[in-house]
């Protein structure tokens, strides 16, 4: 079996191909990236191509199925660039995948997807996918999912899985998920050290770790799953779950003024996020994962404590891995390369 795995430097993309290389099924695995890393990976061939501009007809000749994890968070402050990577590289991938005829195409959507909801009782895959407005990267997955449907409907012969985690994290994708949203100011002997921690009122939020997602999706793409399917670890952490990760008693913030905090310091270039981040976290539902537990057989072997746990040990350490979007060299010596870049203006 020859899959084609489209994002594979990144911080799911990584352990999709460990996953699916440790699966006898798998013949051949064809990691696309941008900037093809310099590293070997067990039984796979490297191919750079941008997803926004390469011809992907060769890439997918042959394959028998498709995952599609490109996308991107940064630059934050060029919304046209974002829009481009997002939603116009994936209707890309998604109709070269349908004019090649592969049979399976998995996208990796997100619980960001989802129209605002309840945080009690949780959702399942049925709740609306029009996102949260104010949120360029809901609204990016849910313009996503609606070019999805078309191409899905065009094509009933094409076996399509949409794949929505909740927040996904793993030790070595740490540095990288600093850049993405913390910016180069944060030192990393803090992380976990504080005095005190904001515990932000009404922020319950769900993770789940980047090896359990890696293999639910290799569980839908080798066997015959199609639709939607949600992935989030127990428990829902709590405010002060949060805030105690980050080392310190927890001291209650209205959400008001965690937001407004978010769209000054994101102004002034303090940090990469804009406030819609906020917005989306609070905004957000709680989803259910039932569906992948019983249709999958799914179950996650890190539960959400530990997961928080890992990501924030791995920020203390400086943890990264060899590829171009997770390895700390793309930070530059002293962060210089983050702060060059005006801490989210360019990629």
């Amino acid at each position: 079996m020859r899959i084609v795995v489209i994002g594979a430097t990144g911080n799911i993309g990584t352990s999709l191909l460990a996953e699916l290389a440790a699966r006898p099924e798998v013949d051949e695995i064809v990691g696309v990236a941008r900037r093809a890393p310099s590293v070997a990976a067990p039984r796979t061939r490297w191919v750079a191509a941008d997803i926004t501009t390469a011809d992907l007809a060769p890439v997918l000749a042959g394959a028998d199925a498709v995952a599609n994890l490109a996308w991107a968070i940064q630059p934050s402050r060029d919304l046209d660039v974002l829009h481009r990577i997002n939603v116009v590289g994936s209707r890309r991938v998604f109709e070269a995948a349908a004019a090649a005829g592969v049979p399976a195409l998995l996208h990796t959507s997100s619980i960001g997807a989802y129209s605002a909801g309840p945080k009690d009782p949780p959702v399942g895959e049925d709740w609306p996918t029009d996102g949260i407005d104010s949120s360029f990267y809901s609204r990016h997955k849910a313009y996503a999912e609606r070019i999805l449907d078309g191409v899905e409907q065009a094509n009933p012969g094409l076996r399509v899985i949409r794949i929505r985690p909740a927040i996904v994290g793993k030790g070595s994708s740490s540095t990288h998920l600093r850049q993405l949203f913390l910016g180069p100011l944060l030192p990393n002997a803090l992380v976990g050290r504080l005095p005190a921690g904001p515990a932000v009122q009404g922020l319950r939020i769900q993770v789940v770790h980047a090896d359990d997602v890696a293999r639910a999706m290799a569980l839908a793409l080798l066997g015959d799953a199609r639709g939607a399917f949600n992935l989030a670890a127990d428990p829902v952490l709590e405010p002060e779950d949060l805030a105690r990760g980050l080392g310190g008693v927890p001291v209650p913030v209205p959400a008001a003024v965690a937001r407004a905090a978010a769209s000054v310091s994101w102004r002034l270039r303090l940090q990469p996020s804009p406030p819609g981040w906020v917005d989306l976290a609070l905004g957000t539902p709680l989803i259910d994962s039932s569906r992948a537990r019983r249709e999958l057989g799914w179950m996650p072997a890190h539960d959400a404590r530990s997961v928080l746990a890992e990501v924030l040990a791995g920020l203390r350490q400086g943890a990264d891995a060899a590829t171009p979007p997770l390895s700390s060299a793309s930070s530059g010596p002293a962060r210089s390369s983050e702060f060059a870049t005006g801490v989210g203006a360019r990629p």
